[in-house]
């Protein structure tokens, strides 16, 4: 895990954000995690599993990522892998150094939070992971609703990133993309109201989205905490983070 002091921003009341992607051994929800990567601010979270099936040629030539011999390589070079309670129970603990954030990713309704629940469920960590978080925010129908006048052909993440912020970065890497999405979210910058809209959680995530979504038990009701303002804090590693896109 990397970290950096984000000094005051830690304390501020501001609804902390983590953004968060996986990178995985196929397209289907059944697919297993390769890449985990988080990053709020200046703090980031990068680790790489074996996975215990086989790779899907398909998802090995858009990631990059083979299995050998019961090691992984990432574009030919080997990478220090951990298990895969060894990578949750480590998000589990990069989620926890903030006041309940608010999970935020790129088609991760339908994908990456249907994988990630399957294996918290597995472990039996599912219940310490939401115990951790407000809720979840997938950026993708976020994006469609905000931009829905411009006309775009894709709402891939890295489109979104190209016409926003006018840059190529390199997307099927866990880390980069969540870097990348940081910074898109910073541009967008939707409101309260909207992000409150596309509220979901684990067990609401196969819902149809709709206006109301349903608080967390044993939380504060979750419109409270993002009608204060919810975007990223404004600290110097959000900064140095969008300057090197």
């Amino acid at each position: 895990m990397q970290s950096s002091d984000s000094g005051g921003a830690e304390k501020s009341q501001q609804q902390r954000l983590v953004f968060f992607d996986l990178e995985t051994t196929g397209l289907s929800t059944s697919c297993e995690m390769v890449q985990l990567a988080a990053v709020s601010g200046g703090h980031s979270l990068n680790l790489y599993l074996i996975p215990r099936g086989q790779m899907q040629r398909g998802a090995s030539k858009v990631t990059g990522f083979r299995v050998r011999r019961q090691r992984l390589y990432l574009h030919r070079q080997p990478v220090f892998t951990n298990t895969l309670r060894e990578a949750l129970v480590s998000f589990i603990a990069f989620l926890q150094m903030f006041e309940h954030p608010l999970v935020v990713g790129h088609n991760i309704r339908r994908f990456d939070c249907p994988v990630l629940a399957r294996a918290l469920e597995e472990l039996d960590l599912r219940a310490e992971f939401e115990a951790a978080v407000s809720g979840y925010v997938d950026t993708l129908p976020l994006a469609r609703e905000m931009l829905k006048e411009r006309g775009l052909k894709s709402f891939r993440q890295e489109n979104l990133v190209r016409e926003l912020l006018g840059v190529n970065y390199k997307a099927h890497d866990a880390l980069e993309d969540v870097r990348a999405l940081q910074a898109l979210y910073s541009v967008l910058q939707p409101t309260p109201e909207l992000i409150c809209r596309h509220l979901f959680t684990l067990d609401t995530m196969k819902d149809k989205p709709a206006a109301q979504s349903k608080e967390p038990k044993g939380q504060r009701p979750l419109k409270e905490n993002f009608r204060q303002t919810v975007k990223i804090t404004g600290s110097k590693e959000d900064k140095a983070t969008q300057e090197n896109m």
